[in-house]
């Protein structure tokens, strides 16, 4: 596995899906993805059935990194929220998130609770206070292998160019990554992209039916973005078949008509890897 920190040398956009448990993360790997992105708002999603409001605790996300760097082998993205606390509460994080197996963590300047940053209303804290939170990650981190993404909600609670001199000062506390979410037009994203291209790699976050205009990975990389994620692409995908399932199976009792869609028996266990486990076994037995 190539590391993150090596991949994002290459100039051609890294395209990170959203992933939220060992399973979903397995199908981004099959499918040929060089990264997953775990995503908080996701894990909000599927274990809980909740929207992205700060429901979610380090330790849960913690626990959903070590199942998937368990499965996988490609480096993982990992939105870490506001590090679920002040300072202190950011170095516990990171260590235990990196330990899991992270190779990148999202910090964000939100408050405690933050919400989804697609949604109004956000509350921020002070440029100092996040700049103190991205010093204390880099202190914690493992090595510098792990890279930290700093991530400013500014534009929809102060405006455009106040979270661009926020990116200003996170890049000079030593984030490795820019995250500034939710440009609002193409004109703003093509903005950041020339304020920071070639100073530091540049994330871009695609939400269908966000604030930000969908833009695809060549277009992203022409404006200078290094990657662009899906977070919660893969769970509105997942939402949209299993009502089409069910769907299907009140209307028939059967899964029968369904099944040009789903995979068999054989064919779940196929992707599992079921057969290499039980050999695998039998070697201790």
């Amino acid at each position: 596995m190539i590391a993150l920190s090596d991949r994002l040398k290459h100039k051609n956009l890294l395209v990170a899906p959203g992933c939220y448990d060992a399973l979903s993360a397995l199908m981004i790997e099959r499918a040929g993805f060089e990264a997953a992105y775990v995503s908080g708002a996701s894990i909000a999603y599927t274990r809980f059935g909740r929207p992205d409001i700060g429901l979610v605790s380090f330790s849960e996300v913690a626990d959903c990194v070590a199942a998937i760097g368990d499965r996988v082998g490609i480096p993982l993205i990992v939105d870490i929220d506001t590090g679920f606390g002040n300072a202190l509460n950011v170095q516990r994080t990171v260590k235990l998130v990196a330990r899991a197996g992270a190779s990148a963590l999202q910090l964000e300047d939100q408050v405690t609770p933050k919400r989804c940053g697609h949604l109004n209303d956000k509350q921020l804290v002070s440029t100092a206070e996040m700049v103190g939170k991205i010093k204390a990650a880099l202190d914690a981190r493992p090595d510098d292998k792990v890279l930290m993404i700093a991530r400013t909600d500014a534009i929809a609670v102060e405006g455009f160019g106040a979270a661009l001199d926020r990116a200003e000062a996170y890049v000079e506390a030593g984030a490795d990554i820019l995250f500034i979410e939710a440009p609002s037009s193409a004109e703003e994203l093509a903005e950041i992209g020339r304020r920071f291209k070639g100073r530091v790699p540049l994330l871009a976050n695609m939400v269908e039916g966000g604030k930000t205009p969908l833009t695809d990975a060549a277009g992203l990389e022409a404006l200078g973005y290094a990657i662009a994620i899906f977070p919660g692409g893969t769970v509105r995908a997942l939402v949209h078949a299993l009502a089409d399932y069910f769907d299907s199976l009140k209307a028939h009792g059967t899964t029968a008509p369904y099944r040009e869609k789903m995979l068999d028996f054989k064919g779940i266990n196929d992707v599992l890897g079921t057969d290499d486990m039980l050999r695998m076994g039998r070697r201790y037995e």
